[in-house]
């Protein structure tokens, strides 16, 4: 029996599907719909009438001074259940598949946040995607002292902001949202080398029911203002920290950025997550200040990779070269 693919390009037109991951659920995928300048497809595969994997990618527009361009992204290599066909195989048909559809619409491919950085090598390969190192960082929270590894002045930042006045919340209504949302475009640090999307995703995460919470946004507060947040999504064992920051210049004695981690760390601690990671460490041999920041936190820094293909086949051929 062959392997059978259907695309979904709607979140209300997918039906019940196994599955924890949240970077390849129905849960994300009806958030990145609502979100301007976003396009996520989930590709589920068959085998006969029974899901054996699934794969969320998106499709990011943005307007650049050459024109309108397109970045399609997916984050890990997909979601795989009981099947008589190896992971592998699955896979190799969801990514030749992506490949064949979005290799002239998209000027770049990208497979970031591997949990297995081997895992597919051959398959990539031979769709002409080529590897660059990256930088993971990850924090065990199951230890009996969350701070067990934190660097001492990390520690001391913390006591002196609560000590000061800044007080650990989540969102609870919609303004919480739009206020944090606006904090965080006006002070979000141009050294993070990610893009922030609008306020559609962030209202869809608010709303999800808790049942199916799919992510949290945390907020730092002083006098009733909101001056510092982080965003986050849970999935398995692990909380991953997608956006954060804080207003550090206005309040400097606050500490609402490094707080702003801090709050959330201890949320996923408290509702039994044994792992907490940073989702962009940056490359390894460049110098990243975020990265700094985040090491402070007694995380453990490790070495990944993640695959590129851009849309010029001359291109990437030469960047094959370079890279492998």
């Amino acid at each position: 029996m062959d392997i059978r693919l259907t695309t979904y390009y709607h979140a209300k037109d997918v039906p019940s599907l196994p599955g924890t991951n949240v970077f390849h659920s129905t849960a994300l995928f009806q958030a990145l719909e609502q979100t301007s300048g976003y396009q996520p497809v989930l590709l589920v595969a068959y085998e006969g009438d029974k899901v054996v994997g699934k794969l969320l990618c998106t499709t990011r527009s943005y307007f650049h001074i050459t024109g309108l361009l397109k970045k399609t992204y997916v984050y890990g290599t997909g979601e795989y259940f009981k099947s008589s066909f190896r992971r592998e195989q699955i896979f190799n048909e969801m990514l030749t598949y992506l490949t064949s559809t979005y290799r002239e619409k998209s000027f770049l491919i990208e497979f970031r946040n591997l949990e297995e950085s081997l895992f597919g090598y051959r398959y990539f390969r031979q769709n002409g995607y080529f590897p660059i190192r990256w930088l993971r960082v990850r924090n065990s929270i199951h230890h009996h002292a969350l701070d067990k590894w934190m660097s001492t002045s990390r520690k001391r930042q913390i006591q002196r902001g609560l000590k000061n006045g800044a007080v650990m919340d989540v969102a609870r209504t919609s303004d919480d949202v739009y206020a944090f949302f606006s904090m965080l475009k006006k002070y979000y640090s141009s050294k993070i080398n990610q893009y922030l999307p609008d306020i559609g995703f962030f209202l869809s995460l608010f709303s999800q029911p808790l049942r199916c919470e799919a992510g949290k946004i945390f907020l730092i507060r002083y006098k009733d203002k909101i001056i510092g947040g982080a965003v986050c999504l849970f999935s398995d064992d692990s909380a991953y920290l997608l956006f954060s920051g804080g207003m550090r210049k206005s309040y400097p004695l606050l500490y609402p950025g490094v707080l702003a981690v801090w709050n959330a760390m201890t949320y996923a601690r408290r509702h039994g997550y044994g792992h907490f990671e940073f989702m962009d460490a940056g490359l390894p041999f460049k110098k990243y200040g975020f990265r700094d920041f985040i090491l402070r936190f007694g995380g453990r820094q490790t070495s990944s990779r993640r695959w590129y293909r851009v849309r010029w086949p001359w291109l990437n051929r030469l960047l094959i070269k370079v890279y492998v």
